[in-house]
């Protein structure tokens, strides 16, 4: 992890590769700027001719992402204020799935709120064992509406109600068993070599087929764009509740 205190998102093309890399000195949360970042990261990496897959990763040996900002979230006092911040993760779920080419996520560490819609959008994730996943949006007065329907997407609805409702952490190998992962490693290092081998595999594969096959695998979400819009407006009517108000500052304090 670098000292960057506000964070930073990258993005590296080689052999046909796009690796998108996201970091943040707050076990990888990611603030408004950063998610705005990302969606021209994806939308980038999507029209260039070169790229046949993307990768999403982030730094460091610990989180994968802690989710939305609770700075900015305790930043918020107006309702557009509140539009903005939540229509971040939203965004980036639209970019992912308008992206023609496959979304592969490298997951090395826990996962919590806004960064377990952001795998979920993903079309392939591949974790470690460490990596754990947490809902914590109710219990913080809120609700994981956004990043819902990229979540019951991938786990079907009676898992998505359990993650939803009872805010608590789910095991990497539960979340595998729920579909959210395709494959599991013991460690860091087998992490990567597993995604190197599997892009590697993916890489050359015809790109016109998997723009295709994409096409098919994301079949009934053509609703997704009126859906967040309608799902963003909830969330940012409760943010500003005195509620979610006291609890993050009460998540904040520790």
């Amino acid at each position: 992890m670098t000292n960057n205190e506000a964070g930073s998102v990258r993005l590296e093309v080689q052999g046909g590769i796009a690796t998108i890399t996201f970091e943040h000195p707050k076990s990888n949360s990611l603030p408004g700027a950063l998610l705005r970042s990302m969606v021209t990261r994806l939308d980038e990496a999507g029209e260039n001719q070169d790229v046949r897959v993307v990768v999403i990763q982030s730094l460091g040996e610990k989180a994968f992402c802690a989710g939305a900002s609770f700075d900015e979230f305790l930043s918020i006092s107006t309702l557009d204020e509140s539009k903005a911040f939540f229509s971040g993760f939203a965004n980036v779920i639209r970019a992912i799935r308008r992206c023609p080419k496959f979304v592969v996520a490298r997951v090395q560490g826990k996962v919590v709120g806004g960064g377990v819609g952001l795998v979920s959008a993903c079309d392939y994730a591949l974790a470690t064992t460490e990596a754990h996943m947490k809902l914590s949006e109710i219990a913080i007065g809120i609700g994981p509406f956004i990043i819902g329907p990229a979540v019951e997407r991938k786990v079907g609805t009676p898992k998505f109600s359990a993650m939803a409702i009872d805010a608590e952490w789910r095991s990497a190998e539960w979340c595998k068993d729920a579909g959210v992962y395709a494959e599991l490693a013991n460690s860091i290092p087998e992490l990567d070599n597993a995604v190197e081998k599997f892009i590697e595999k993916l890489s050359g594969y015809n790109p016109e087929a998997c723009t295709h096959l994409k096409r098919v695998l994301w079949e009934g979400t053509e609703h997704w764009d009126k859906l967040l819009d309608e799902r963003l407006e909830v969330t940012a009517q409760l943010v500003l509740s005195d509620f979610a108000q006291a609890k993050v500052e009460e998540f904040k304090r520790g």
